[in-house]
C-alpha cells in the first residue's frame, strides 16, 4: 500500500483514506483490503467508550432510575396501598435487580456495538470487491462513505435506546418484587397509547386499565376475588417486550378492585370491613 495514516485517526478519517486509496487502485490485492479492515476496526474501537466507561455510564443511568422508582411520588403511583415505611424496609433487597439491569445493559450495548462495527466493515468489503483493478474515477465517495459509516454512527443512538429500555425493565422488575413482598392481589395495566408519537402495541392498548389477578394471592386463596381480565402470569409483563413503556399499578386491598372482580364472599368481606370502621 501507499502512505501510512497518521496515528490516532478517527474512524471517519481512516474511512476517508480507505475510500480514496481503493478508488485510486481498485481491488488489485486482497492484502490491501485486509489492511484497511484492520485499520478501520482499530479506529472504530478507539472511537467508542471503553468497557469500563460504558459500565460506569450504565451504572449512573440505572442508579438514577432505581432511586426515582423508589421515590415517594413513584411508589404512590405504582403501589398506592403500600405504606412508605414498608417501601423503605424492602428497598435494600432490590439492589440485585439494579445490578442485573446494569449487566444486561452493558452486555447488550457491547453486542450492538460489535455488530455495528462488523456491518460497517462488511459494507466496505462489499464495495471494495466491486471496484475494478486500477481504480475508478466515477466513485461517489461521499455517498459510499455515508453508507459504510451508518452503522457506526448509530452506536450512540442504540446505546441510548438500550439504556431507556433497560430502565423501563428495571422499573417493572422492582415493582414486581415490591408487589410480591407486600402481598399484592392484582395489577391494573397502564399503557401510554394516548401519547402522541408512541408506537404502542395494539394488544397492550386493549389491556389498558384492565385488572389482572396475581395467582395464589391471599385474596384468591380465600375465594374473595376472581381472576378479572386474567392471571398476570399468563400475559407478557409491563416493559417485558422490547421498548414497551407500559407499567402496572398494584392493588393490595379489596376496596381498590372493580366490583366485578369481587366474588360474593369478597363483597361480604368488604362490606363487613366498612361496617367495622368507626
Amino acid at each position: 500500500m501507499g502512505h501510512r495514516p497518521k496515528i490516532n485517526r478517527t474512524f471517519h478519517d481512516v474511512l476517508t483514506e480507505a475510500i480514496q486509496d481503493i478508488a485510486e487502485h481498485g481491488y488489485d490485492d486482497p492484502g490491501r483490503l485486509q489492511e484497511w479492515l484492520r485499520r478501520l476496526r482499530f479506529a472504530a474501537m478507539a472511537d467508542i467508550p471503553t468497557d469500563s466507561e460504558l459500565r460506569s455510564r450504565m451504572q449512573q443511568a440505572m442508579d438514577a432510575v432505581f432511586h426515582r422508582t423508589l421515590s415517594k411520588t413513584s411508589t404512590l403511583r405504582y403501589h398506592p396501598g403500600v405504606p412508605r415505611f414498608t417501601i423503605e424496609r424492602i428497598s435494600p433487597s432490590l439492589r440485585p435487580e439494579l445490578d442485573r439491569r446494569v449487566r444486561a445493559s452493558v452486555d447488550l450495548i457491547k453486542l450492538n456495538r460489535d455488530r455495528a462495527i462488523e456491518q460497517s466493515l462488511q459494507r466496505l468489503a462489499g464495495w471494495v470487491s466491486s471496484v475494478p483493478a486500477g481504480g475508478s474515477r466515477v466513485v461517489e465517495r461521499a455517498e459510499i462513505k455515508e453508507q459504510i459509516a451508518k452503522p457506526i454512527r448509530q452506536i450512540k443512538y442504540e446505546e441510548r435506546r438500550v439504556s431507556i429500555d433497560q430502565g423501563h425493565k428495571l422499573v417493572s422488575s422492582i415493582n414486581a418484587v415490591i408487589a410480591e413482598q407486600t402481598q399484592a392481589i392484582a395489577m391494573m395495566w397502564r399503557s401510554h397509547w394516548r401519547q402522541s408519537g408512541y408506537d404502542y402495541r395494539p394488544d397492550h392498548k386493549e389491556r389498558d386499565k384492565l385488572f389482572y389477578a396475581l395467582r395464589g394471592s391471599w385474596a384468591m386463596q380465600q375465594g374473595l376475588i376472581n381472576k378479572g381480565a386474567g392471571y398476570l402470569d399468563e400475559i407478557t409483563q409491563p416493559a417485558e417486550e422490547p421498548f414497551c413503556r407500559c407499567y402496572g399499578v398494584y392493588v393490595n386491598n379489596l376496596r381498590d378492585l372493580p366490583p366485578e372482580m369481587l366474588t360474593e364472599k369478597g363483597k361480604r368481606a368488604l362490606e363487613e370491613t366498612r361496617i367495622r370502621k368507626p
